[in-house]
């Protein structure tokens, strides 16, 4: 196990926590998590911005592999802080984060007053179509989600949430966590981050569509200077199909994400279709069509998604 001191002190505030009430452990979860997530936004070098399911786990995947293979750092723990900086000093300290809902609201509030902090940053923001993220947010939420970020999620709610019972389609349409929320999530951060020369922008149906162009410019924008070899080695190894072998076989250490849930219940797995496109098999054709009319109505066009048809690569990210 490769020690994270902020992961450390993350589990600390939910273990010491736990004995509490409900009410009363929520609030001072809410508040010891959102002050460590000041502390690591003040001393973060590089900022991944992304809501669950639009390919932030890929995403560490493969950066993990290309520090692996310049640095010997490990390819098993997939980073989600300081883990590549508790290995090697030379590696930069990464957050990993919402930035938006329940304690990570902190990061957009300093967005919202334009914080001199964040000056000095790199801020990646992973973007995908919203009617993918809707529905496999809706078996995330469900089934791999952790019971205390549903709380602390559902604490925010103006009523009690059966998300065991929830069908699919009720989950898409909800204010609160489905497509109205990503939809909101998504341009927020297409606002805030247009024009800042520290942003990058990227589309998961870009990285789908061309992982290794995709990824070269990403690590340009990083400052990296992986090679040609390093980069189609990554792409190769954080493939779905060799994820998915990965994750069945236990490869990667607790705590990175990928770990196997249960092999009985294909919805558990962290890698699962990586369809773009994927959620006109999941719902209705008059439901399918709410949505792309949604996303028409309400998406930023920055994003890229306001067409009927998301498309497999992108002109812009």
């Amino acid at each position: 196990m490769i020690p994270s001191v902020d992961r450390s002190l993350h589990w600390g505030i939910i273990g010491l926590t736990r004995p509490l009430p409900r009410s009363w452990r929520t609030r001072l979860r809410k508040r010891g998590l959102a002050a460590l997530q000041r502390r690591i936004l003040r001393r973060a070098q590089i900022y991944l911005i992304r809501h669950p399911k639009t390919g932030g786990t890929w995403l560490r995947a493969l950066m993990t592999h290309l520090y692996a293979s310049r640095y010997g750092t490990s390819p098993q723990r997939v980073f989600k802080g300081d883990e590549l900086y508790q290995q090697d000093r030379r590696l930069p300290r990464w957050m990993v984060t919402n930035g938006y809902m329940s304690w990570e609201h902190v990061v957009a509030d300093a967005f919202r007053r334009d914080d001199p902090i964040l000056d000095d940053k790199k801020i990646l923001f992973l973007a995908r179509h919203p009617g993918d993220v809707a529905v496999s947010w809706h078996n995330q939420y469900r089934k791999r989600t952790r019971a205390f970020k549903r709380e602390l999620l559902e604490a925010e709610m103006s009523e009690t949430l059966d998300w065991q019972a929830m069908d699919r389609w009720t989950f898409v349409q909800r204010p609160e966590l489905g497509l109205p929320a990503l939809l909101a999530y998504q341009n927020f951060w297409a606002e805030q981050l247009s024009g800042r020369d520290n942003a990058l922008i990227v589309r998961y149906e870009d990285l789908r569509g061309d992982t290794a162009g995709t990824l070269t410019r990403i690590v340009r924008f990083l400052g990296e200077d992986f090679t040609a070899e390093q980069i189609a080695a990554a792409a190769d190894f954080a493939s779905v199909d060799n994820l998915r072998k990965l994750e069945h076989s236990g490869y990667f250490q607790s705590g990175s994400g990928l770990q196997l849930r249960n092999a009985d219940d294909p919805d558990t797995f962290k890698v699962r279709r990586a369809k773009v496109g994927g959620y006109r098999d999941d719902l209705e054709p008059d439901q399918a069509a709410w949505v792309e009319a949604e996303i028409r109505a309400h998406c930023h066009p920055a994003l890229g998604y306001a067409e009927s048809e998301p498309l497999p690569t992108a002109r812009r990210s």
